[in-house]
């Protein structure tokens, strides 16, 4: 299927590696234009040399921008290259696991700085120009949690969910009939570091060692496995193509069928 977004120029956070990078991959591969970004240089500049690859010499262009999209000089850093994105994929790393008692107010305004500002932030910064030129596409990367709350995950519970508040209602103002989408893609179990990192400390709160915990957690996900970071950007990228105009303040929820309800 033809997307229909070649030649558009999209803004991927958090793309050096895992879900972001998934998504950068397959927006390349659809022709469209990508600056990444990443706090770390080393890592972000070798995602770039492979997206370029991937690209091919006369295929879209590939920028990167090392900088910490969670702080204001990490936001003018990357809109120094301009504000015109027709799309922008927000992601950030989730907050670290643990239990609610231990955690400060510092903790918490670290994770809604980054998990829910940054993301608005974002979107402010961009949607009017969106609208004004007739297209725009955002995704927020979130979490399956939004959904299924984790235990062990509730900084990332509560300040996602912040974020899923605020777009059910943005989505739906005025921007929606001037081709404005903003939806929040969910991801539940992938095979990536963070899980790798959640499960750790899954493991490590249960007294079992890693691959017990892991191997369980594959058995409880009706897929029997993991997700990978190409099919998540697959999704993705649909949600920012032009047959997905319909579709707007949408959960996506890619979890193979571990959400057991109907809704």
């Amino acid at each position: 299927m033809d997307l229909g977004i070649a030649g558009k120029t999209a803004l991927v956070c958090g793309a050096s590696k895992g879900l972001g990078y998934g998504c950068a991959e397959a927006l390349v591969r659809e022709g469209v234009n990508v600056v990444i970004v990443a706090r770390g240089a080393e890592a972000l500049e070798a995602a770039a040399k492979k997206l370029t690859e991937a690209a091919g010499a006369s295929g879209p262009f590939v920028k990167h921008v090392a900088a910490d999209i969670t702080t204001e000089a990490g936001r003018a850093a990357v809109f120094a290259l301009g504000h015109d994105f027709d799309i922008v994929v927000t992601n950030a790393g989730g907050p670290p696991p643990g239990d609610f008692r231990n955690w400060d107010r510092e903790a918490w305004i670290k994770a809604v700085d980054a998990n829910m500002l940054t993301p608005i932030e974002l979107i402010k910064a961009t949607v009017d120009g969106m609208a004004k030129r007739g297209f725009g596409r955002i995704v927020n990367i979130t979490s399956s949690s939004v959904k299924s709350p984790i235990d062990i995950l509730g900084l990332s519970n509560g300040a996602r969910s912040g974020l899923t508040g605020f777009v059910a209602g943005v989505a739906r103002t005025s921007i929606a009939a001037q081709g404005v989408t903003i939806n929040n893609l969910l991801p539940g179990a992938f095979d990536t570091d963070r899980l790798k990192g959640t499960m750790a400390g899954a493991a490590q709160k249960s007294g079992q060692d890693f691959d017990t915990v892991w191997e369980a957690r594959k058995k409880n996900i009706p897929a029997r496995r993991f997700g990978t970071p190409a099919e998540f950007g697959a999704i993705c990228a649909f949600l920012c193509s032009m047959q997905a105009g319909y579709m707007t303040g949408q959960n996506v929820l890619a979890d193979g069928g571990a959400y057991p309800g109907t809704y």
